[in-house]
């Protein structure tokens, strides 16, 4: 027994070659909305890519990017189908393209499908890229006249101040490395010796932050030096108070940022999926609605549409089965070629008659 199985007379069909053919240029721009998407996030993946550890996080742009294109191409080439279909002439040139199309679009459908999953997943990637990316900018953070790195103070403060974070984890992460380039210390001060003397690698660690995880919206000037001395400064405990220091570390505010872009994406491109899939159905009805037509000469004559020609439990029995022939036909060729090639490794007997 046919699945979905349709009736349909000509009225009907051309009905959903006309409402088909619309909605695949619908498709279309669903198709450049999740290009523009992926653009638009490799953009902003870009912009901090400094504060990346690796390209992996490229992965979901890359494939929204390619989703979008592939939309683009597979719908646009549907819209002429379903177009032409309203003339028997021109659609009997595309009879033989449609079930390989079909097939194209079922696997391009699970890719889309897949794409959407990855959106949703890729929190835990990011997050780890942005840990590592963070901790080594960080470090390179003093490095104002080495090549290649003389940019990463500005990267690193524009980021703390757009989005109101300090360090890796938290601003107590700045007191474990040398924020402070060693061209701005006077290493003829008593503190500066005694402070580089006391670390194991000869750094000069401080309880102190750059500028930029000072909160503005504070009462209090900021406390940037000194964080943790609580007789450096008048009336204040900086464990019980409410430090004028942004208190979110950049990787949380980061992966906040993009896992919620990202989400917003995966959503999108989940109904773009469905849209896809009806779109799909609707070919696939048209298609078998137009093949069973008993009279061609007889447009107006009724036909059936289905989904699939036999009911889902036989076509997955079937498909097992060709698998299954295809697989036994290639092991008789394999034992063939073997078997010729033993015979022709035998070297006949030749018989003297004297």
């Amino acid at each position: 027994m046919a699945l979905l199985k349709v009736k349909f007379n000509q009225k009907k069909r051309v009905k959903l070659a006309q409402g088909l053919w619309l909605m695949n240029w619908f498709s279309v721009f669903a198709g450049i909305l999740v290009f523009s998407m992926g653009l638009f996030l490799k953009i902003e993946l870009r912009k901090r890519s400094e504060v990346m550890d690796n390209s992996e996080s490229h992965f979901v742009p890359n494939s929204l990017i390619l989703m979008g294109i592939l939309s683009c191409a597979f719908n646009g080439f549907a819209g002429k189908i379903c177009y032409d279909s309203l003339d028997p002439a021109k659609f009997a040139k595309w009879k033989p393209l449609l079930k390989p199309y079909l097939a194209l679009c079922f696997f391009f459908n699970i890719l889309i499908f897949f794409v959407a999953l990855i959106c949703f997943l890729m929190r835990g990637s990011l997050d780890s890229t942005l840990a590592q990316g963070l901790k080594n900018g960080m470090k390179f953070y003093r490095d104002t006249d080495t090549p290649g790195r003389c940019f990463m103070k500005k990267t690193i403060d524009m980021l703390q101040i757009e989005f109101k974070c300090c360090g890796n984890n938290g601003f107590k992460d700045w007191f474990e490395i040398q924020w402070i380039s060693n061209r701005y210390l006077d290493f003829s001060s008593k503190e500066v010796k005694d402070r580089i003397k006391s670390n194991v690698d000869g750094r000069y660690l401080v309880d102190g932050v750059p500028f930029s995880c000072c909160n503005p919206s504070s009462p209090r000037p900021c406390i940037q030096y000194q964080v943790t001395n609580n007789s450096a400064h008048y009336s204040y405990d900086y464990q019980t108070e409410e430090l004028n220091l942004w208190r979110r570390g950049c990787r949380e505010a980061l992966l906040h940022y993009y896992s919620s872009m990202m989400s917003s994406m995966g959503a999108v491109v989940l109904l773009v999926w469905l849209f896809e899939m009806s779109v799909m159905v609707g070919l696939r009805l048209l298609h078998t609605s137009l093949e069973s037509i008993a009279n061609p000469e007889d447009p107006e004559c009724e036909s059936e549409g289905w989904i699939l020609e036999n009911s889902l439990k036989d076509t997955l029995k079937s498909m097992l089965e060709s698998l299954k022939k295809i697989g036994k036909f290639n092991q008789v060729e394999a034992e063939a070629a073997g078997a010729e090639g033993e015979e022709g490794g035998k070297t006949p007997a030749i018989t003297t008659v004297s």
